[in-house]
């Protein structure tokens, strides 16, 4: 009977031990963690994969102490609704702030949907003016993205031979990508003069 009577203690008991664990408080990420999860497209998922338990610290961090990474994550989680209610103004609202701050995938992304009409307006032009800037500071996606406008007509031909260069130089292990930078650099060339296509063959600390 003792024993019987025990069991519901040590049922409780252990429960309580379990939810101590899963309510332990989640760290904050570093700004070189954040940054990285961004480039690989994960940032959101981390914050759905911590139970939503850094939602404060974020908007915080964004809010008042105004660090561009965190500027990007909240923009994007209210953008998309993810762990908040869902608010896309205020969500580009807090990208363009981490844009302004400099933050190269804050740059890249409102070129993006700025050129695919994604929760903004489309505008290829405007698109081609934030991804310049992302490509100069060496964002890969930009890079490709800004050169694929060239392409189509967009921009100003005094940027090819930026966009040449860049992509020339461009390393990558992702075959699709690598592909893809061939073919812009192959439609490159036939817009630009063979002297620029030349000069933009320069090494890239040159």
């Amino acid at each position: 009977m003792k024993a019987l009577a025990a069991l519901p203690l040590m049922l409780t008991l252990c429960l309580s031990v379990q939810a101590e664990e899963e309510l332990k408080a989640v760290q904050l990420y570093s700004q070189d963690e954040l940054i990285g999860l961004i480039r690989d497209n994960a940032h959101l998922d981390r914050v759905v994969l911590d139970k939503c338990q850094l939602v404060q610290d974020i908007e915080a961090r964004a809010q008042t102490l105004m660090v561009p990474a965190y500027q990007f994550l909240w923009g994007d989680m209210l953008a998309w609704g993810v762990c908040v209610k869902a608010d896309p103004e205020r969500g580009v609202h807090y990208m363009r702030q981490a844009a302004q701050q400099g933050l190269p995938e804050a740059l890249e992304q409102l070129g993006r949907y700025y050129a695919l009409g994604k929760l903004v307006q489309q505008d290829k032009q405007k698109a081609v003016v934030f991804l310049r800037e992302a490509a100069g500071l060496g964002n890969l996606k930009a890079q490709i993205r800004l050169a694929e406008l060239f392409i189509e007509g967009y921009g100003s031909p005094y940027d090819y031979e930026d966009a040449y260069h860049w992509l020339y130089n461009a390393i990558t292990d992702d075959k699709p990508t690598h592909q893809k930078i061939a073919r812009c650099l192959q439609e490159l060339e036939k817009l630009m003069h063979p002297k620029a296509v030349r000069a933009a063959k320069r090494a890239l600390d040159s």
